[in-house]
């Protein structure tokens, strides 16, 4: 538990990091648009010049960063979301079904989705090498594209840990009809 709340810690401060480059990046993009104006340039040549020179504008390489940071901080959270139960569900036709059908049902879908989790973490693993050795690099900023993969994998594969944890956990309280982990955390529908 104290591992997936680690991660969805992590995963928050870079979402929010994200959540103000975006910001950043729209202010300066939406004043660099102002201040190419015709009427303005007109009305202050100087101004606007300086302005623009200074560096008015989008961040450079902001969606590169985006995308990178966007990608970790999805496999960040999903460890606490699992742990907790809190994934989505929708339970129309299962909510009739007995306790004990409802634990088989749950106890496969957490293993279904175990090994789902180690194949994402095994193939980002294998991206990563792959963008590794061939020095691939971002095209604005040029940063080499294996960083955002290793965040990712990292992530992944914290992930996948808690996911192989939880599938255990399911098929023992399936075994021994005791509950070890919550079966959903208000997030059902």
């Amino acid at each position: 538990m104290t591992l997936a709340r680690i991660m969805a810690i992590l995963g928050g401060l870079v979402l929010t990091a994200l959540i103000l480059l975006t910001v950043v990046s729209v202010i300066g993009r939406t004043f660099n648009g102002i201040l190419h104006w015709e009427w303005l340039e007109t009305l202050a040549p100087g101004g606007t010049k300086a302005l623009l020179d200074a560096g008015i504008g989008p961040v450079l390489g902001d969606f590169e960063l985006v995308e990178a940071g966007i990608a970790f901080t999805i496999f960040a959270f999903l460890p606490l979301t699992q742990i907790t139960g809190s994934h989505a569900t929708v339970d129309v036709f299962t909510s009739a079904l007995p306790v004990t059908a409802n634990r088989v049902l749950i106890a496969f879908w957490e293993v279904i989705f175990a090994i789902a989790m180690v194949v994402i973490a095994w193939r980002l693993y294998d991206g990563m090498l792959g963008k590794m050795r061939y020095n691939e690099t971002t095209f604005l900023l040029q940063f080499p594209v294996w960083w955002a993969y290793a965040a990712s994998f990292g992530a992944a594969a914290v992930a996948a840990i808690v996911t192989i944890y939880t599938a255990l956990a399911r098929m023992v309280e399936l075994a021994s009809a005791r509950a070890i982990l919550p079966d959903t955390g208000e997030a059902g529908h």
